[in-house]
């Protein structure tokens, strides 16, 4: 079997797995806030694809299998993310709404600017379907930015950090006679 067939095959299955890793947590309510921190479930989704690509090799993963499988983890992410988030902001929109609400009301010393940010922010759930259209449209586009470069830098992480205990098995020419 020739190295092109063995490196460029196997990439699809740890990328979905990564990918809905990434997607889920990043849908959550409340759970998805922990990708402020650096993109953390993007991040994450890129590790668990990589530790599962190397899982399915004999031979150390090179930073580009990493950037790779990180990447295609990320963009699978993002579209199961917005496609998730939609009915989850359907059914839990109102209730966060409330919350946000009810934390502006019992805020005194906020800021007349900040106080009108988070009611703006929370009036996007009365901005019609329209609104929400361009909302998801944008947000796909940003997250789909920012997740790539995230994904792919933990792609790379995930090379560096799962490759280092893997062994390659010596070939036909190094083996004593």
């Amino acid at each position: 079997m020739d190295a092109s067939t063995t490196t460029k095959s196997g990439y699809l299955q740890p990328a979905v797995i990564g990918g809905v890793v990434t997607g889920v947590l990043s849908a959550l309510p409340f759970v998805s806030g922990f990708n402020a921190c650096c993109c953390l479930w993007v991040v994450s989704g890129s590790l668990v694809a990589t530790y599962l690509l190397q899982q399915n090799r004999s031979t150390p993963l090179t930073p580009g299998d990493g950037a790779l499988v990180g990447l295609l983890s990320g963009v699978i992410g993002v579209v199961i993310a917005t496609v998730l988030s939609i009915p989850i902001d359907l059914v839990f929109g109102p209730i966060q709404r409330e919350m946000m609400q009810q934390f502006v009301d019992s805020a005194n010393s906020m800021s007349p600017e900040v106080r009108q940010f988070l009611q703006r922010f929370g009036d996007r759930g009365e901005m019609g379907v329209g609104g929400m259209v361009l909302f998801r449209v944008i947000g796909f586009i940003f997250f789909l930015m920012i997740g790539s470069v995230f994904s792919t830098l933990g792609g790379l992480l995930g090379a560096v950090i799962f490759s280092r205990g893997v062994r390659s098995m010596p070939s036909d020419n190094t083996l004593p006679s």
